[in-house]
This record gives structure tokens, C-alpha cells and sequence, in this order.
């Protein structure tokens, strides 16, 4: 395999500065929801922690890089997720944390960044205005900028759920990764295809926001105009250079899904795994719901990167789970 910017060493290494909570998380094949979709399903759970998400794994690693150097402020932008995430690491070593979102980001992220003590300013657009907000805010108080995925810890520290994958799980035959601006997808397709490069590793999008998938398909940055998703923490218009780049070493496929898939593996994700997720968790889901026969006889492990959800849109797209007799 041609190098990526990832490392394995530091990536093994990043497993001595996350929090132990991160780590291990549960891995086990899930039964119940093989017969609605035709194949084996494995289930890793990155939602059982104290920021619901698979995040921390890399803010853990930024954050104990700038306590070592004595740096005391951050800034990131954030969907929702990265914020906690960093509001988090940020908090247990002394740092001064900025999250930049949109104020049409799902409110019961921007409450959990309130709650985690960091600082949070809104813009009135998407996500890449609150990526341009953070640049400014950084460069005009001199402070450490995180991009989600650009940095390298990011990635590095999402790779860490790689190792755990490929040292526990028993034999698969496919990764299903959910691909935003790419940090997890190419963490986890590193390890993969370093430790075990027989594994398929697909990535996975909505068709609303295409535009890494299209960078993808055609081996050059794409972007485009808007975003037309219920997947928000996924909503990127514009794939950064460097990480496409290390995309293209390590994923064997980008395929795009509709929203109605979405919204019926998180339905199924409910009543099948008794797990409330968020939307962008449940595109593995969606792609085997989208092409069962490519999965037909195969292992197939999807990454469940997320849960935090704004209830009352969750129970309009979901509706009520239904009562099982005992």
C-alpha cells in the first residue's frame, strides 16, 4: 500500500493518551438484524461513552498534545460532535475551548457544548462558514485551530477504532464507515488495509452531500453548492486536498444513499439493536438496505459513530418503537 499521512506506530501509541472510556468499545455481531438484511452483521459501538460519538478518540489525542506544550486555547468548528468532543478533552486538561457551528445545528449538540464548558459562537450559515469563522477567530488570537480531519490526530485517533477491529473482530469481509470530511474513513481504512487488506473498505454518504464521494469517484476535489441531508455531522461541501488524497489509498469503494435508507436503518438500528442513533450512524445500515446482493453471504461490520440526536426529530423521522410482546 502507497503511505498515507497516517502513521501506525503513533496511531498505536495515540491508545496511551485516550481516555480508557473510549477505548474497547463494543464489538458483537448483531443477529437480529440479519435477516431484514441478508448477511452477517457485526455492530461496533462508538456511542457508548460520555460524548456519544466516535470523536474523542482524536480530540483526547489534540488535547493531550496542547497540554503538553502548554498551549491553553483552542478552537474548532463543529457539526455538534467534534465540539463536545473537544469541549470534553479540552475540560479535563485545563484548556480554553471555542466551538464555532451553525445555529441551525442540532440543538441537543450545541446544549452539550454549553454544558462542557466550552464557548460557543453561531453563525447564521453552514458548516463550512463555521470553518472560516474558526480560522479567523484562530489566526486573529493566535491560538491552535483543530481541523476535523486535516489534523492528523484526528484521523490518527479515529484509527485507533482500526486496531481494535482488526485485533478482536472475527473474520469480516467488509468495513462499512461513514465518510464526511474523512478523518474516520481514513483512520480506520489505514489500519484496515495495513493489518488486513482483504477487508473491503467501503464509505458510505448520503446523496444530499456528495461531494467527498464525488472527489472519490473522480480523483480530484469536488465541491458543491449546498447540502440536502437529515445526516448533519456528514454535510460537507467542501473535501480538503490532503485527505482525499489519503482517501484514495484506502477505501475501495464510495457509494452515496438516499435519506429514505437512511431513515429505515435507523428505524431498524431502534427496533432490531434497541439503539437510538444518529442519522450518519446509520448509513452502513443504509447501503446494505440499498444492495443486498452485494452483501449476500458476507461479514460485514458497520461503525456506529454517533447518538446524539435532537429527540423530536428523531421521533418524526423514526415515529414510535414498537411494543414486543414478552
Amino acid at each position: 500500500m502507497q503511505e498515507t499521512r497516517l502513521d501506525t506506530a503513533r496511531i498505536r501509541a495515540a491508545r496511551r493518551v485516550i481516555d480508557p472510556v473510549f477505548l474497547d468499545t463494543p464489538l458483537y455481531r448483531c443477529e437480529a438484524l440479519e435477516p431484514g438484511l441478508g448477511c452477517t452483521v457485526s455492530i461496533k459501538l462508538e456511542t457508548a461513552n460520555p460524548v456519544r460519538s466516535f470523536k474523542a478518540r482524536g480530540t483526547e489525542v489534540v488535547a493531550s498534545l496542547l497540554a503538553d506544550h502548554g498551549s491553553p486555547a483552542v478552537v474548532c468548528a463543529s457539526a455538534g460532535n467534534l465540539g463536545q468532543a473537544l469541549a470534553w478533552s479540552g475540560r479535563g486538561r485545563g484548556l480554553d475551548v471555542t466551538v464555532v457551528a451553525s445555529r441551525f445545528a442540532t440543538r441537543a449538540k450545541l446544549d452539550r457544548i454549553r454544558a462542557l464548558d466550552a464557548r460557543l459562537e453561531l453563525v447564521d450559515g453552514d458548516h463550512e462558514m463555521a470553518r472560516e469563522r474558526a480560522a479567523a477567530i484562530a489566526r486573529y488570537d493566535g491560538i491552535r485551530l483543530v481541523e476535523d480531519s486535516l489534523d492528523i490526530e484526528t484521523c490518527e485517533g479515529a484509527a485507533t477504532i482500526g486496531l481494535e477491529l482488526v485485533a478482536t473482530a472475527p473474520s469480516f469481509d467488509a468495513v462499512l464507515i461513514a465518510l464526511g470530511g474523512g478523518a474516520l474513513a481514513t483512520g480506520v481504512g489505514h489500519v484496515v488495509k495495513a493489518l488486513a487488506p482483504e477487508v473491503e473498505v467501503i464509505c458510505v454518504q448520503p446523496l444530499g452531500a456528495p461531494a467527498m464521494t464525488h472527489s472519490w469517484r473522480r480523483r480530484r476535489v469536488v465541491t458543491t453548492d449546498s447540502t440536502n441531508t437529515i445526516a448533519d455531522g456528514v454535510a460537507g461541501r467542501r473535501p480538503i486536498p490532503a485527505v482525499l488524497d489519503d482517501l484514495l489509498l484506502v477505501a475501495d469503494d464510495a457509494v452515496l444513499v438516499q435519506e429514505a435508507s437512511i431513515i429505515a436503518g435507523m428505524r431498524m438500528l431502534l427496533d432490531h439493536a434497541g439503539l437510538v442513533v444518529e442519522p450518519s450512524a446509520a448509513l452502513g445500515i443504509a447501503a446494505i438496505l440499498e444492495d443486498r446482493d452485494r452483501f449476500v453471504g458476507r461479514h460485514v461490520v458497520t461503525i456506529v459513530c454517533g447518538s446524539n440526536v435532537d429527540v423530536d426529530a428523531y421521533h418524526r423521522w423514526v415515529g414510535t418503537a414498537p411494543v414486543h410482546g414478552s
